[in-house]
């Protein structure tokens, strides 16, 4: 049983006679009853009761109909997708960031992905680094992105850029940081808001600072980084965080920065989930997010002019 076959039969039932079927299809009629003649010695059973005025469907016919209809309708609905994939990719995907990462990057990822692939429904969440590092382990989400801990090690994953941490603090500067680089050692002093631990911030700035037998003075732990920022502004206490994600407040004076000596960096990579197909939608995302994390560096927008 061909499809050609099945168009043919189906042709025939909504022409009402092979005559006005071949016309319809510009094939030969002799054609056309060639291949009804086929299909029916295929099957065991006449497909038509052929009268002076067209044809009538047997009761094989009838059954037959059915089946062909549904199987014409899925092979188009077939190629419509597949050929669509050449040219506009559709589907759904799933990205995930820690706020501290979408607030320097989500923005312009959305507007770009959406801008290139309109078809494609995005589905952008935020949360706690060991949060999304569970979604993407369990399959709940496509891609996320993230700084590199001992966690994400084993897995396959991609560095997007490297990225120094700053102390951040009030304009006012009521600490007395003064101008110039700050020694790590001044953390002793300087009041600290910081992310509870396990935070992935808090436990690589533990690790960094417990290297330099440094013990910080952290006067509030805060995993919320929008209260984190208002408090500082407030004038209350410093924290550390890399320049990407608050750049917009230090170019405005709102606060200002300084670097550490010796310097705290870290790494932001993109992973991809194993427990997900790879998809067009999936790689258009992966594309558009490392683009768009080359345009960070590009701009400098990762390194203050100090």
């Amino acid at each position: 049983m061909e499809l050609r076959q099945l168009e043919y039969f189906i042709a025939i039932i909504e022409s009402g006679a092979f005559s006005r079927a071949a016309l319809r299809l510009s094939v030969g009629q002799p054609v056309l009853s060639r291949q009804i003649k086929a299909l029916e010695l295929e099957l065991g059973v006449d497909l038509y009761h052929r009268t002076g005025r067209g044809i009538i469907l047997t009761e094989a016919g009838k059954a037959l109909e059915q089946y062909a209809r549904g199987i014409l309708e899925t092979t188009a609905k077939a190629q419509r997708e597949i050929s669509s994939l050449g040219h506009s990719p559709t589907g759904s995907v799933s990205i995930a960031m820690p706020p501290s990462v979408g607030a320097g990057l989500a923005v312009p990822i959305i507007q770009q992905f959406c801008e290139k692939y309109p078809n494609i429904s995005l589905n952008v969440m935020e949360g706690f680094s060991a949060h999304i590092l569970d979604w993407l382990i369990a399959g709940r989400i496509d891609i996320a992105v993230l700084y590199l801990t001992p966690r994400i090690q084993a897995l396959s994953k991609d560095v997007l850029l490297t990225d120094e941490l700053f102390l951040v603090g009030p304009s006012s500067d009521p600490a007395g940081v003064g101008s110039g680089e700050v020694p790590a050692t001044r953390l002793k002093d300087i009041p600290l808001i910081m992310p509870s631990r396990p935070h992935g911030l808090r436990l690589l700035i533990d690790e960094f600072l417990a290297k330099l037998d440094i013990t910080p003075n952290i006067r509030l732990e805060v995993d919320a980084i929008p209260c984190t920022l208002r408090l500082i502004q407030s004038g209350m206490a410093y924290t550390i965080l890399s320049y990407s994600g608050v750049h917009h407040l230090i170019e405005t004076g709102t606060i200002t920065c300084w670097r550490i000596t010796p310097s705290l960096s870290r790494s932001l990579v993109i992973v991809t989930s194993t427990q997900r197909p790879s998809t067009r939608a999936t790689r258009a995302l992966t594309k558009i997010v490392r683009d768009e994390a080359q345009i960070l560096v590009n701009q400098g927008r990762l390194f203050p002019q100090l």
